[in-house]
C-alpha cells in the first residue's frame, strides 16, 4: 500500500499533503482538505462509511487516494460495515505507522450513558486501536431529547486523557502511550435525524461535530443548521453530511417529467451539492467499490457548484419529492446537457 504524506492531526492548517492530491486541487474553490470545525483534525472533504459494504482492500485504496476520514458503526447494521474492519485495524490499530494521519469516527446507536461503555469496549476490542477521533451518538430523533441531553453531559467524561471512560477502558483492554496522550475519545459528535434538536445543540460546548442528512430533496439542514453557522468562526462545530445521494429514492434516477436532455446529476455531483453549502466540512459516502471513490474525487475536483446549478438541483430535488411538476418550472431555470 502506497501511503501519501498526509498531515498529522495536530496541525491546525490545511495540510501540505501529497503532491498528487494538492496539485490536482490547486485551482479548485473546493479544497480537498479542511479543518473539521473547532477540532484540531484535518479531514478530507469526502469521507468513507461502510453503508455500501466496501471491502478492506478498497478502503485502503481510498486512503491511498488521499481520503482520511472513515466512519464505522459497531452496533447497527454491523454486518454491512464489517468488511472494512480489517482496513481500519491496519490504519488505526496499535501497530499502525499512519494512525495520526487518519481521522476515525465511530458511532453507537444505543442511547444513554451506560451504553457508552459497552459500545466503546466493542469498538476497541474489534478494531484493536488506541483511541477514537470522534465518537458519535447516532440517530438522534424527536423522541430522544431527554436521553440525548443526559448522554451529552458525559462529554467531559469521554473526551481527553485521564477521563472517567479512559480509565475504565484502560483497565479492560490495557494501556499504551498513544492512549495516555490522546485519551480514548478526542471529540464528541452527534448524528441528528431531528433537525430541531440539531439546532438546539449546534452551539453547545459539549458537542464538537454535528452530522445531518442533507441532499437536494431534503434541504432542511440548510435552514436549521448551516445558516446558523459562521464560516469564519474558529469555534464552530465541525459539520458532516450523509445520504447525499438519497435514501429509499435514489436521487441519481431521473424524476418524473424531467426532459431527457436536461442535466442528470451524477452521485459525485450530489456530493458537490452538499459540499457547496455553508460550513459543510465532509460529505460522507457509502461507496461499494474503488471506482465509486475515483468518480467522487474526480467530481469534487470540479469545485463548488455555481448558483444556477444549485438552483437547478433544488428544482430537481423538488421534482423527486413531488413538491412541484415540470409544468410549474420556468424553462430558463433548467440546465441542459452539454
Amino acid at each position: 500500500m502506497k501511503i501519501f504524506d498526509l498531515p498529522a492531526k495536530s496541525s491546525s492548517v490545511l495540510p501540505n499533503a501529497s503532491n498528487h492530491v494538492v496539485n490536482e486541487f490547486s485551482n479548485s474553490n473546493l479544497p480537498f482538505y479542511r479543518k473539521l470545525g473547532r477540532t484540531d483534525l484535518t479531514v478530507s472533504c469526502l469521507g468513507i462509511g461502510g453503508g455500501g459494504s466496501i471491502s478492506s482492500e478498497d478502503t485502503l485504496y481510498a486512503f491511498d487516494q488521499g481520503i482520511n476520514y472513515f466512519f464505522y458503526s459497531s452496533d447497527l447494521h454491523h454486518y454491512i460495515y464489517s468488511p472494512m474492519s480489517d482496513a481500519l485495524r491496519q490504519l488505526c490499530g496499535r501497530s499502525s505507522s499512519v494512525r495520526e494521519k487518519v481521522v476515525l469516527a465511530t458511532v453507537t446507536y444505543l442511547k444513554g450513558t451506560e451504553a457508552a461503555t459497552a459500545a466503546l469496549l466493542d469498538q476497541f476490542t474489534e478494531l484493536k486501536m488506541d483511541y477514537i477521533d470522534v465518537f458519535f451518538w447516532g440517530w438522534i430523533g424527536h423522541n430522544d431529547g431527554a436521553v440525548f441531553e443526559d448522554s451529552m453531559h458525559t462529554s467531559r467524561d469521554l473526551r481527553g486523557s485521564n477521563s472517567i471512560y479512559h480509565r475504565l477502558i484502560e483497565r479492560m483492554i490495557g494501556t499504551s502511550e498513544r492512549m495516555k496522550k490522546m485519551g480514548i475519545v478526542r471529540y464528541v459528535g452527534a448524528s441528528f435525524h431531528d433537525l430541531n434538536l440539531a439546532q438546539q445543540w449546534v452551539d453547545s460546548p459539549l458537542l464538537d461535530v454535528v452530522m445531518v442528512r442533507h441532499n437536494v430533496a431534503h434541504r432542511h439542514a440548510q435552514d436549521y443548521v448551516f445558516k446558523h453557522l459562521d464560516a469564519n468562526n474558529p469555534q464552530r462545530p465541525g459539520v458532516v453530511t450523509f445520504k447525499s445521494a438519497g435514501m429509499l429514492n435514489p436521487l441519481w434516477e431521473t424524476p418524473a417529467g424531467l426532459p431527457k436532455d436536461c442535466w442528470q446529476p451524477s452521485v459525485p455531483d450530489l456530493y458537490r451539492y452538499s459540499l457547496s453549502q455553508n460550513c459543510v466540512d465532509v460529505a460522507l459516502m457509502g461507496p461499494e467499490k474503488r471506482e465509486h471513490i475515483d468518480a467522487a474525487i474526480a467530481g469534487v475536483k470540479e469545485g463548488k457548484l455555481k448558483p444556477n446549478e444549485i438552483d437547478y438541483l433544488n428544482l430537481y430535488g423538488d421534482l423527486h419529492r413531488d413538491r412541484l411538476s415540470i409544468e410549474e418550472v420556468s424553462p430558463q431555470r433548467l440546465i441542459y446537457q452539454a
